[in-house]
């Protein structure tokens, strides 16, 4: 007779089959967890019963294949079940027997008679995950027959319509679940792949390889046919058993007993990286919760890491099942471009994102993994410069951009991280290592930014520095403009641009003594260029050049660069403050041709004007019109 599910239990089905799981295919990670788990309880009667007279060695999954009729069946001689049970687990969904075994468990570890390495993880639920094997069938049976009962039973359930529960025959102890596959739908729903070998031995791999029994399956090896020409040999396909997953998960394994071989070739299959990676954390935590976790840092940018496609997260295993594939609240942003797994008996397995992110056992295990990162970082900062410079090449981009993000909330966690190219030690350098280095009577960080290192270094702003033995920074990148604007200060000192700050490097009064010397001509600069520029001055930051910009305080010439390349729309523009050099021989030839030949004073104020602006790196508004006016000079 068939017997109805409950209106809640019916509800939750009907919600499994259409919209809970993203993935269809985790359907198998389910099923087989579920069988792990029954041979557990299986694995654990052996242990206190010596009648049982079975050893772990005993206990493993089959996984068959029936194409012609489109059927996947998952056996195990696990501890099986009876009517009750299968009324229990199947005939109320989300009730699980697991979680009920696993608290009784607890009290039961107490009792004499377990080793102490008797240990008996629990993985899985029999309950949600189950009737996760609704999305792929039509129509699931279990035939199962519970240890030391002589007889066997059959569920029966095509969805949300009900069950039946009937006698069944089955040799031993142990479950299988019979899933009639659904046809091939229209819109890509492609089912028949989940009765092909090879599909199958996929997911396996991907989601169950450390299951802790053996899964076995039939697979085809091409064999030679016996009395074929050896010069032309006819194949012919033989099926042999084989055993799909590992069952020892590396992360579980210590570091000394693993060869760095083993690391890069589970760091390729796993992340599909044809590049080894440039360093490999071990963890292994056991207390207020226990994990296991593997990470790798890459050496290369993965495919579309700097665009919105690309989703970073570690994997993430419960007692060596996986349950998310790209878990991003593990690790912070800044850190995404780690790669690995994370394995913990005290994590459920979770139907949602969103109950993980609530997860206490999971924050825990967050800062810690960070603070592992962290370290790792430091040290091949530290101890491996040429290593931790590859690393930058490729994400240092990343640790600016978060670094910056949100108003430099995570400043304080990445500044000591970045590195900027120095123009006395002629390579990247620490913010750290350049405030060692500074000079006692040094007030600032001093930078400069521009378009490359080549373009920086001929800056007419840095000669004067240069001249002093000053570091300058040089900030090359579109992100590094904002850096200075961000951070403010680093360890109680300012950043101050060589191109846009008003600095004093002793020479101020000769800058206020000229600007009252050459007060008419600076007036007549502003006069003939008018709103082109905000300010016409007199500076002592150039030694061999006649003239630069600097646009003071607020937006810098790099920000309104890249404010114009992401929205032009926005009209975003620094001011332009015209600096010219009082002793330089073209300065003097516009002061006296102001007075003996405007025309032509006029005509200079613009190509001063005009090269200001190309050593800015910005656009000359009418090159033509420029050129014309450079000729006309002759």
């Amino acid at each position: 007779m068939k017997k109805k599910f409950k209106a809640e239990s019916q509800r939750l089905l009907d919600m499994m089959i259409n919209s809970i799981y993203t993935h269809k295919e985790i359907f198998l990670r389910e099923i087989i967890s579920n069988a792990s788990d029954a041979i557990d309880k299986m694995c654990y009667l052996a242990l206190t019963d010596k009648n049982v007279g079975e050893s772990r060695s005993d206990y493993e999954i089959i996984i068959t294949l029936d194409k012609e009729n489109r059927i996947l069946t998952v056996s195990d001689n696990g501890i099986g079940m009876n009517s009750e049970d299968l009324e229990k687990n199947l005939g109320m969904i989300a009730f699980s027997g697991s979680q009920k075994f696993s608290e009784e468990l607890e009290k039961k570890k107490k009792e004499p008679g377990l080793g102490a390495d008797d240990k008996v993880d629990i993985i899985g639920q029999f309950g949600v995950g189950f009737y996760s094997a609704f999305m792929v069938s039509d129509k699931v049976e279990v035939v199962t027959k519970k240890y030391g009962e002589d007889q066997a039973w059959k569920w029966v359930s095509e969805g949300a319509g009900g069950y039946t529960i009937e006698e069944a025959e089955r040799d031993g102890h142990g479950t299988d679940v019979i899933m009639h596959i659904r046809e091939d739908g229209e819109e890509q729903d492609e089912y028949s792949k989940y009765i092909r070998e090879y599909p199958i031995y996929k997911l396996v791999r991907k989601y169950s390889d450390y299951i802790r029994f053996p899964i076995k399956m039939l697979m085809p090896h091409p064999q030679v046919k016996e009395g074929s020409d050896p010069e032309n040999p006819e194949y012919e396909e033989v099926f042999e058993y084989e055993t799909l997953n590992s069952m020892v998960p590396l992360w579980q394994r210590k570091r000394a007993d693993v060869t760095k071989e083993e690391y890069d070739e589970f760091y390729k299959y796993t992340f599909q990286d044809d590049m080894s990676p440039l360093e490999v954390i071990t963890v292994s935590v056991e207390g207020m919760v226990s994990y296991d976790a593997l990470l790798f840092i890459p050496e290369k940018v993965p495919n579309k890491y700097y665009t919105d496609d690309f989703s970073g997260g570690l994997q993430l295993y419960s007692s060596g099942v996986l349950i998310m594939d790209k878990c991003r609240d593990i690790l912070p942003d800044y850190f995404n471009f780690v790669r690995g797994v994370v394995d913990s008996p005290d994590l459920s397995l979770n139907v949602s994102r969103e109950m993980l992110q609530h997860d206490r056992q999971l924050r825990l295990i967050s800062q810690n993994l960070e603070k592992k990162v962290k370290s790792k970082l430091e040290d091949m900062r530290d101890n491996d410069r040429e290593k931790y410079e590859t690393f930058y090449k490729s994400f240092g981009r990343q640790l600016k951009l978060c670094a910056l993000d949100d108003y430099g909330r995570y400043k304080e966690q990445l500044q000591d991280f970045l590195m900027f190219w120095s123009s006395t030690e002629e390579k990247l350098v620490t913010l750290a290592e350049y405030v060692e280095r500074m000079k006692e009577d040094q007030e600032y960080i001093y930078y400069a930014t521009g378009d490359s290192l080549e373009a920086v270094d001929k800056m007419p702003q840095t000669e004067i520095l240069k001249d002093k033995g000053i570091e300058i920074l040089y900030f090359t990148e579109s992100t590094d403009g904002f850096i200075s604007d961000m951070f403010r200060t680093y360890k109680d000192k300012k950043f101050m641009s060589v191109i846009d700050g008003d600095y004093d490097l002793g020479d101020r009064s000769k800058d206020e003594e000229a600007d009252k010397v050459f007060k008419d001509t600076f007036d007549f600069v502003k006069e003939t260029l008018g709103d082109e520029v905000d300010v016409v001055k007199a500076t002592t930051k150039l030694k061999t050049h006649p003239v630069c910009l600097s646009s003071g305080d607020g937006i810098t010439f790099e920000m309104e660069k890249y404010f114009t390349a992401v929205n032009p729309d926005l009209g975003m523009k620094a001011k332009r403050i015209l600096e010219l050099n009082v002793d330089h021989a073209a300065f003097l030839a516009l002061d006296r041709a102001r007075t003996d030949d405007p025309e032509r004073a006029k005509k200079m104020c613009e190509v001063l004007f005009n090269q200001a602006l190309l050593i800015a790196g910005l656009p000359v508004k009418d090159p033509s019109a420029y050129t014309d006016t450079v000729t006309s000079l002759f």
